[in-house]
C-alpha cells in the first residue's frame, strides 16, 4: 500500500494507468503468441508458460479495469469513452489505441 501511495504521488494516476494499459496489451499479445505459435509445435513449453503468462495477464487486466474506473472522473471521460476504454481491454492492440487516444498527455 505504501508503494502504491508513493507511485501515485510520484507518477500520478494517469501515468500509472498508461503503463498498466501498455503492460496489459503486451501480456495479451504474449498470451496469444504462446497459444498460436508455441502450442502447435512445443506443447510442453506451451503448458509450462501458460500459467505464469496467464496469471500476469489476469492481474494486469484486473488492474486495468479498476484503474479505468478510478481515473474516469480525473480524465473527465463520458460514459461512451469509459465503455470504449473498458471494451479495448478485450481486443488485441485495443489498449495501445486507448493509450494513444485518451492518454496523450499522461
Amino acid at each position: 500500500m505504501l508503494l502504491l501511495n508513493f507511485a501515485v504521488k510520484f507518477l500520478g494516476m494517469s501515468k500509472i494507468f498508461k503503463y498498466t494499459a501498455i503492460s496489459e496489451g503486451v501480456s495479451y499479445l504474449v498470451l496469444l503468441i504462446n497459444m498460436l505459435f508455441i502450442k502447435p509445435f512445443h506443447i510442453d513449453l506451451y503448458k509450462s508458460l501458460l500459467f505464469p503468462i496467464g496469471m500476469a495477464h489476469g492481474v494486469l487486466f484486473i488492474a486495468y479495469v479498476i484503474l479505468a474506473i478510478l481515473i474516469k472522473k480525473e480524465q473527465n471521460w463520458s460514459w461512451k469513452d469509459f465503455f470504449a476504454v473498458q471494451l479495448a481491454s478485450f481486443i488485441p492492440f485495443g489498449t495501445f489505441y486507448i493509450e494513444k487516444k485518451y492518454l496523450k498527455n499522461a
